[in-house]
């Protein structure tokens, strides 16, 4: 083996997280309400891990699809949106967490957005509400962060590394966001993605 050979194999390499990640993505829809826009939310169904609980369309990524495809799909599955009523505004900041998982959200505008339309899927959504976008614009979210510790099983090698079981192991924090509409918690990843494409939006001239 050469370097010659070696640099044609990473020649044009797509670059990957090194991690047993496990792959989601969301949709993050916009809606226009009496000339406002605003964000659509689901309340998880109680048949779901994490009932009750409000989030995005979404979730996992099955074997070899696009990203934002899977999104899409999953929108279609939970409140029964047409693809063809699906305009893709832009990729948003994705977020890895420290329960290996990945999600990667897609800004969309769902167009001649009707409630009376949707094909709600219970055994996924348990229902829908939304929210003023400028309720986010001009609401701080409340931040709060949680430690994270490494907790290393007693059949770990620890004659294998310096001080054993006195290594002085990395601490770590995630940070978890909460915003307070009338009677609705949003809160975890979904407020995070929020407080995320706010913060641009703000950047924006």
């Amino acid at each position: 083996m050469d370097i010659e050979y070696i640099k044609k194999l990473f020649k044009d390499r797509n670059s990957h997280f090194v991690a047993d990640f496990k792959e989601f993505s969301v949709l993050v829809p916009l809606v226009k309400i009496n000339n406002e826009i605003h964000i659509l939310f689901e309340i998880r169904s109680q048949n779901l891990s994490q009932p009750g609980e409000v989030s995005f369309p979404g979730g996992a990524i099955e074997e070899g699809e696009n990203y934002y495809l899977a999104g899409l799909r999953e929108l279609n599955e939970e409140i029964g949106i047409d693809f063809k009523y699906v305009e893709k505004i832009s990729e948003l900041d994705y977020f890895a967490t420290p329960f290996n998982f990945v999600i990667y959200p897609f800004l969309v505008y769902l167009k001649n957005f009707k409630f009376e339309n949707l094909k709600i899927n219970k055994n996924e959504v348990e229902s829908i509400f939304t929210v003023p976008l400028s309720f986010f614009i001009n609401t701080k979210p409340l931040k709060y962060n949680v430690n994270v510790k490494m907790e290393v099983p007693e059949n770990y090698p620890f004659h294998l590394i310096p001080n054993g079981k006195n290594y002085n192991w990395r601490k770590g924090y995630y940070k978890t966001y909460f915003y307070l509409y009338e009677d609705k918690v949003i809160w975890g990843l979904t407020a995070r993605i929020i407080e995320d494409f706010i913060y641009e939006l703000k950047k924006l001239p």
